[in-house]
């Protein structure tokens, strides 16, 4: 009778390793799903395009899922569990777009840019802070207020970015673009939320100057985040021989292919080109040890870039994207 007891609260020999198996097996398949759309070339439903945001951080799953195989004793789970692995490295590798090259001809200017998220216009005080010390030449504001106008229109700001194109609304929806270079505005990229665009006349020629703010990847709205970049890569497909600059919260990193699209267009990612590819730039509460790169400046190969670093502004969910350019004639 004592003998039956203690072996009452037992499990039957063999089921711990299944439900450990069992375990590792559903971490494994919510990985290879993620990174079957990723060699797809496809971005998928939710919450396939959430994840893919954050693709480096599948690792930590898929170790433990290794982890749990082992203990299980299970080698095809081990085996899968290696394989994700090797995967998800290989896709931590910088991406460089199909027909990307690099500039020619002698630098004629070297121009700072600076981008930022201000969410719906809290970090109007930290952006006017940033924009005293680090002196940025050109300036892509996205979710600016009317706080932000406001601010953006105050007389020492206008002596200090004499060249503007402001397009006001709602908390998230305004955008703009500030400018010590003279500028021609244009209408932009068509969008849920602002995205103006200019020329400015830089070292005496024209660049085209993009703000980028798609809508996020929410459920229910991927249809209108592909449709948006796909116009954001329509405009990078007309630019010709124009230098061209695209910056601001893409809400995409390099793992989703609707911005790898973009890419492919012969843009490049400045944060790449000066050594800081994937340093996380979202969400600023985890930042800067876990997080998604969806603030970027893009640029055609007319550009080369010295340095790239991400500034923290107070009261917002974004890193600030501050790049050193040089512009080749």
């Amino acid at each position: 009778m004592a003998r039956g007891l203690r072996g009452a609260g037992r499990l039957p020999r063999g089921v711990g390793r299944w439900v450990l198996a069992g375990c590792a097996a559903l971490l494994l398949v919510l990985v290879s799903v993620v990174l079957g759309h990723r060699a797809a070339d496809a971005d998928g439903f939710t919450p396939v395009p959430q994840l893919l945001a954050f693709l480096p951080w599948l690792l930590l799953p898929a170790a433990l899922g290794l982890l749990l195989a082992a203990l299980a004793r299970w080698p095809l789970g081990c085996a899968w569990a290696l394989a994700v692995l090797l995967a998800t490295g290989w896709y931590l590798q910088p991406y460089e777009g199909v027909g990307a090259g690099g500039p020619s001809g002698p630098v004629v200017a070297r121009p700072r840019v600076l981008s930022a998220n201000l969410e719906y216009g809290q970090a109007t005080d930290g952006l006017l802070a940033a924009l005293r010390r680090e002196r940025p030449d050109l300036v892509a504001v996205q979710e600016c207020d009317h706080r932000c106008v406001a601010a953006l229109e105050a007389p020492a700001l206008r002596a200090a970015y004499p060249y503007r194109n402001i397009a006001a609304g709602g908390p998230a929806e305004g955008s703009a673009i500030l400018s010590v270079y003279p500028l021609r505005n244009e209408p932009g990229v068509p969008g849920s939320l602002a995205m103006p665009g200019a020329r400015a006349l830089i070292a005496g020629q024209w660049v085209r100057v993009q703000v980028a703010h798609p809508m996020p990847p929410m459920p229910g709205e991927l249809d209108v985040w592909r449709a948006e970049l796909a116009r954001l890569r329509a405009y990078a497909e007309r630019r010709g021989d124009t230098p061209t600059l695209i910056a601001g919260d893409f809400n995409a990193t390099q793992d989703h292919a609707a911005f790898r699209r973009l890419l492919d267009t012969g843009l490049r990612d400045s944060a790449r080109l000066a050594g800081a590819s994937r340093t996380p730039s979202w969400p600023t509460l985890t930042t800067p040890l876990l997080g998604a790169q969806i603030d970027h400046v893009l640029v055609s190969d007319a550009w080369s870039a010295r340095a790239a670093r991400f500034v923290d502004l107070p009261r917002t969910d974004h890193r600030a994207l501050l790049v050193d350019l040089e512009l080749h004639g």
